[in-house]
């Protein structure tokens, strides 16, 4: 017989199940109204004539295009009930899946409609463009956002991103914003799908300005009022080893914030030549209603300069984000997996479970022993917690595709081996990516469901 904690774990689990259905069906609805509004004004019209049908094919593309593009939007706009019901990795993930398909129809969209344009003036694509530009209300300014939206997908093509420092990226990423709006004014001066009067016109401005809106209420208002209101401050700067700090911060009704250990803030530190850089950091311990802490490693100049952070330091945030968290645990059972700084959300959460004694495993990884992190305070509560704990030092052996440390794959070691209540628990990896997938590949290889699997990836 289920427990009153398994009823409530299952409940949880099965209410983000269906709101995650409900989020993805308004988005296959929305697109089913981009074409059903383009038909009810006439569209069909344009596949009557042979001579139209490269025009009416342009048109959808366009259309669908635009929509699935303010999806994107939508999707970065860390909206809460997005991120409560799929997390920010996830879509993120979505996120960057769907710009190509956007750029492919709004090129599509652009290159048809030279050809069918031109094709019903006798000119050539060339010459249709050259025209456009010169002759139509808005369209030279389409033409910049078309390649604004190339910029923005090339730097998120994942072999150029690694290439990028987060500033850079982060920085062109803020075209799209510009794309968009450049893009606008040419669809209601120069598209017939948005003539006045129509439902068309009512139902795409209200697309843009909801999608326009979210960006600016969450990604903006939001967390400048919150960073007031909360006056967070740095309190003490703790070096954990050669490169690593954790950095601690008070500030007012700290419990208003809800956070959860395992969750993450994009951190804004008031300070000389810091203030202009915003960096996402995970929780390093649960929030206890006085103070937040984060622990990070010297992995770049932004995470460099918070060694030099002196306490009273102002800081302002957005978040807290992400469902890596206790509150997402679909089984009474669960195995942390952590590697080098990644150890760091593995301790927040295991301090934040409400697991029994016996239910938690915890594995760490660290190339050596200063590599594991915030090893003490990890071992304190795993006895605390009565979880089992095993520390994988050294490197991974040459030549084998594995994230265990050549010692332990000598020796036969596995998930199985060292967590043999893994198939009935939920699994938390945090760590380096490619690390992270091995993990993940080995679980699902044990029959781990997707919906056991939680992965925090250090990615942009």
């Amino acid at each position: 017989m289920a427990t009153q904690r398994e009823i409530q774990i299952k409940k949880r689990y099965t209410a983000r199940l269906r709101r995650g259905d409900l989020l993805e069906t308004i988005v296959y609805f929305s697109v089913a109204i981009v074409l059903a509004l383009f038909l009810a004004d006439g569209g069909a019209s344009y596949f009557l004539n042979i001579k139209d049908v490269t025009t009416g094919i342009g048109i959808v593309t366009g259309l669908v295009g635009s929509d699935l593009m303010l999806i994107m939007l939508i999707l970065a706009a860390r909206i809460p009930v997005i991120d409560r019901t799929f997390g920010h990795d996830k879509a993120l993930a979505v996120h960057r899946k769907l710009g190509k398909p956007v750029l492919y129809l709004i090129l599509a969209h652009m290159f048809l409609l030279m050809i069918g344009y031109g094709i019903a003036q006798g000119l050539n694509p060339i010459a249709e463009a050259i025209d456009m530009i010169v002759n139509q209300q808005d369209m030279s300014i389409a033409f910049i956002a078309t390649g604004l939206l190339i910029a923005v997908v090339v730097t998120s093509l994942v072999i150029v991103r690694r290439r990028l420092s987060y500033e850079f990226w982060y920085i062109v990423h803020l075209l799209s914003y510009g794309a968009i709006l450049l893009a606008l004014p040419h669809q209601f001066t120069q598209g017939l799908m948005f003539a006045e009067g129509t439902w068309a016109r009512w139902y795409w401005m209200a697309l843009y300005v909801g999608a326009l809106a979210s960006i600016t209420i969450f990604r903006v208002i939001i967390p400048v009022a919150s960073s007031l209101r909360h006056d967070l401050r740095v309190s003490s700067v703790d070096i954990e080893a050669p490169g690593v700090v954790s950095v601690t911060m008070t500030g007012r009704d700290i419990n208003a914030l809800r956070a959860q250990g395992g969750q993450f803030f994009t951190w804004r530190f008031w300070a000389p030549n810091m203030w202009w850089d915003a960096h996402p950091y995970s929780l390093s311990a649960h929030p206890d209603g006085r103070s937040l802490r984060i622990t990070v490693r010297d992995l770049g100049k932004g995470s460099a300069r918070l060694l030099s952070l002196k306490p009273g330091t102002r800081v302002s945030f957005e978040g807290p984000y992400g469902i890596f968290t206790d509150a997402s645990r679909t089984t009474k059972k669960a195995v942390f997996v952590g590697a080098g700084i990644g150890i760091t959300p593995i301790r927040a959460i295991l301090e934040s479970s409400d697991l029994d004694p016996l239910e938690a495993t915890v594995i760490l990884r660290g190339s050596d022993a200063q590599d594991v992190y915030l090893w003490q305070e990890t071992y304190d509560l795993c006895v605390e917690k009565s979880a089992s704990l095993r520390v994988l030092v050294g490197h991974r052996p040459k030549g084998v595709n594995t994230w265990l440390s050549a010692e332990a794959y000598s020796k036969g070691e596995s998930l199985l081996t060292l967590a043999p209540q893994i198939k009935n628990s939920d699994l938390y990896i945090c760590g380096p990516t490619p690390w992270t997938d091995l993990v993940v590949r080995d679980a699902k290889r044990l029959g781990l469901h997707d919906h056991q699997i939680h992965a925090e990836r250090f990615d942009f």
